[in-house]
């Protein structure tokens, strides 16, 4: 490869990578936390809407400042619509919070095992980090974050365990570090319960920014929608980013079907629920066959098979027709995480366990710390 014409940032960077995107047929795809069910018929319905008959909108630009969806997210969330930034995916949304809200001269801090753009952030941003290792049982503890930084950045469940962080744990931690940005990053909140979201908080927290996606929970991971909430002055530090590189992230047809998904409560809360049975039910499935399940608020569950490698059963599972997601990563290598399907599809992955259980295995998985 000819790198002569790179930059010194690109040779530097190590790029995030995401979830397998297969196109096999019959696939049973359990490793990139999409949602089982099609989002809202509003969200179609507005989209063809804003198309119209013959197209005519789209060769004008959408609204810069995506105002009629900022409404919607920021009235169903009880907040000025000021207080609510957009952008084409959380991943979009997040890059701008590291470089306009992140960087600074103290090391940003985040846990050993979280979502892995983080670093990745990092580096094309060149910010300084120091890494703050789970407790033994993978959950966040925040006694462990006591020193000197230039912000604080958490997924809540994190990812990929699924762990959730109490609302009284978060606010001690806004209350100890006043000097700082400290970012939830609530990809998976919906599935945590109504009282898992800090957005509440933010009335009272200026210090406080969170981060949602339509993604997960409204079945939107194809139309690329994100947005954080925060005080006005950490939106306008947002605002002044985006502006800089980007002033329309989100076309028009994004705009009308986030909208649209974000004011059909009904069909969020339905969607949600069954997510969450679906949770409750593969959870039992799974420890029935021997697995040790982490306790997960999300549309995941993280687990592992104190006789069997992992690496070993993704494998199989492939081979079957069934992906799920494995990570090489010190202390979680011999975990799995997997998507929260259908009900059926969670059937066939039981299925498909319990016969490569039933066969011997050809050597025995590495030990891992006990999880409760």
């Amino acid at each position: 490869m000819n790198t002569k014409y790179w930059s010194a940032t690109a040779r530097s960077l190590t790029p995030y990578v995401p979830g397998e995107q297969p196109r096999l047929a019959n696939l049973v795809k359990l490793n990139t936390n999409e949602n089982p069910y099609p989002p809202s018929p509003h969200v179609l319905a507005a989209m063809r809407e804003e198309i119209g008959s013959n197209g005519e909108t789209l060769r004008l630009y959408p609204d810069p400042t995506a105002a009629s969806l900022r409404q919607a997210i920021a009235r169903h969330h009880g907040l000025l619509p000021e207080q609510i930034f957009v952008g084409n995916g959380s991943d979009e949304v997040l890059a701008h919070v590291f470089l306009g809200l992140l960087k600074h001269d103290q090391p940003l801090l985040f846990p050993d095992i979280t979502y892995s753009f983080y670093p990745v952030y990092c580096g094309l941003y060149d910010i300084d980090y120091a890494t703050v290792p789970l407790a033994a049982d993978f959950s966040i503890d925040i006694a462990d974050y006591p020193r000197e930084n230039g912000g604080i950045i958490f997924p809540n469940p994190n990812a990929p365990t699924g762990c959730l962080l109490p609302r009284s744990a978060v606010e001690r931690l806004l209350q100890t570090h006043t000097e700082s940005v400290v970012v939830v990053d609530e990809a998976y909140v919906d599935f945590a319960g109504e009282d898992a979201s800090m957005i509440p908080l933010i009335d009272r927290y200026p210090n406080l920014l969170v981060v949602h996606t339509l993604s997960k929970s409204r079945s939107l991971a194809g139309l690329r929608v994100g947005f954080a909430a925060g005080h006005a002055d950490l939106i306008e530090a947002l605002n002044r980013v985006k502006d800089s590189f980007n002033s329309y992230p989100l076309d028009r047809l994004a705009l009308a079907g986030a909208r649209a998904a974000y004011e059909d409560h009904a069909w969020f809360t339905q969607t949600c629920q069954a997510v969450v049975r679906s949770r409750e039910q593969l959870n039992e499935g799974l420890r029935a066959l021997g697995f040790v399940v982490l306790p997960s608020a999300a549309n995941f569950v993280f687990a592992r098979h104190p006789a069997r490698d992992a690496a070993a059963l993704t494998a199989a599972l492939r081979a079957r027709g069934i992906i799920v997601r494995h990570f090489k990563q010190p202390r979680i290598e011999q975990f799995l995480r997997i998507t929260i399907g259908t009900d059926s599809q969670c059937a066939l992955l039981l299925e498909a366990l319990r016969e490569i259980l039933a066969t011997p295995a050809t050597s025995s998985a590495p030990s891992a710390p006990a999880a409760t």
